[in-house]
């Protein structure tokens, strides 16, 4: 069976990009190809999706539609995918015709948390002691050093969602019983002095760039604060992530965009969490604050353009904005958030995804916030967070 992503030229401005999935990511997808000259088709099945509303054409299907997936293989020469858990035979359907980055074998890999921990550790980059979790009795046998834990669904969860932590085998039997005893990962628990991902992207001829490391806050599994500057990171660090990432990406014959997600130990470790194969969260910051965005590199790498340069230009905080800005703290009620004194705050770029509806824990947008060193930059985004509702770190 031929792959078209096998022979593949580079398609140049003025042609069809194809993006599976019409959420925000897809959205700033669409208006970096767009820039680039490109015209992009959208699938997805909801009739407001965010990237639909701004895409050349929206195909409203399933993402296992074959009438969908045909008309999308039809007019894009490649096609890429904005969340992990799209079905990975819907991409290796679409390769038939299209050269579809990643691939489908690299995303069946990433969307399944037993088969993504026992790959990252067979290319030898270290991951958080762990047990996969078919039934009861797999907890009942799993290691006492796992408790306390974290109970992870091996499949499409995100954003903290399908996961619970557990101190004791008793918590975890209730949790796997809640999750209605959907396969799992069991991980321990470890002592963290912080969080950091590498954003970087892969070409179809193994050519790698990376972003500069972000450090990265989450509150209930959301990412809250990435904050990027040279200073932040012992160099040695951030140049094992580095590694680390390129290592797994290069392990997976990954193209395109990227992210690996780390924690830092106390004692100055890494242990890769989870892979993202797409743009990620922690990766907004490059919209304003580098050379070229992450965006724009999913474009070039899907395209088979050169890879653009990383370069970081100022330091930066990214505030994720969740729906809970939209309703007053005092009385509950919703209400417009203060975009104007937002925009005031020199250095702050807000961008906003075009959701009609804000919901409490739902992503509607974030900000970016420059400055000339960090300490502005940090002092800029505590003034965007007060005017938001945010809680931001003294």
């Amino acid at each position: 069976m031929n792959d078209a992503s096998d022979s593949f030229a580079a398609i140049l401005p003025g042609d069809w990009l194809g993006m599976i999935g019409g959420g925000q990511l897809g959205r700033m997808f669409c208006h970096a190809a767009q820039s680039l000259g490109y015209k992009v088709a959208v699938l997805d099945p909801d009739e407001h999706s965010p990237a639909g509303a701004v895409a050349e054409l929206h195909i409203r299907a399933g993402y296992e539609d074959s009438a969908g997936l045909e008309q999308l293989s039809a007019r894009c020469k490649a096609v890429t995918t904005e969340f992990e858990n799209v079905p990975a035979q819907s991409l290796r359907t679409l390769a038939l015709r299209s050269a579809v980055r990643p691939s489908g074998d690299a995303v069946a890999v990433v969307q399944d948390r037993i088969r993504e921990k026992a790959f990252i550790e067979g290319t030898g980059v270290p991951v958080a002691p762990y047990a996969p979790i078919h039934g009861p009795d797999d907890i009942a046998a799993a290691p006492a050093g796992l408790f306390p834990g974290i109970l992870k669904v091996a499949r499409l969860g995100y954003d903290g969602k399908g996961q619970a932590r557990v101190k004791s085998r008793e918590e975890a039997q209730a949790a796997f019983a809640q999750f209605k005893q959907a396969e799992c990962v069991l991980e321990a628990m470890l002592p963290l002095a912080g969080e950091l991902s590498v954003v970087m992207a892969r070409g179809a001829d193994g050519r790698t760039v990376l972003y500069s490391s972000a450090q990265n806050e989450h509150r209930e599994g959301i990412l809250a604060i990435s904050t990027v500057d040279a200073s932040l990171l012992a160099p040695e660090l951030a140049a094992m992530a580095a590694e680390a990432a390129q290592r797994i990406a290069q392990a997976l014959d990954y193209v395109g965009v990227m992210c690996v997600e780390f924690f830092v130990l106390n004692d100055g470790s890494l242990v890769a969490n989870e892979i993202a194969p797409r743009p990620h969260n922690s990766g907004h910051y490059t919209m304003n604050a580098c050379v070229t965005s992450q965006f724009e590199q999913q474009a070039r790498a899907m395209a088979g353009l050169p890879l653009g340069d990383t370069r970081c230009l100022s330091p930066v905080v990214m505030l994720n904005i969740l729906g809970e800005v939209w309703f007053d703290p005092a009385s509950g009620e919703k209400r417009e958030p203060d975009w104007a004194r937002v925009l005031a705050v020199p250095g702050a770029k807000l961008h906003l995804y075009g959701k009609a509806e804000a919901r409490r824990g739902r992503k509607m947008g974030h900000v970016n916030v420059l400055g000339q060193t960090l300490e502005q930059a940090r002092e800029a985004a505590a003034q965007v967070a007060h005017i938001l509702g945010i809680e931001f770190p003294a």
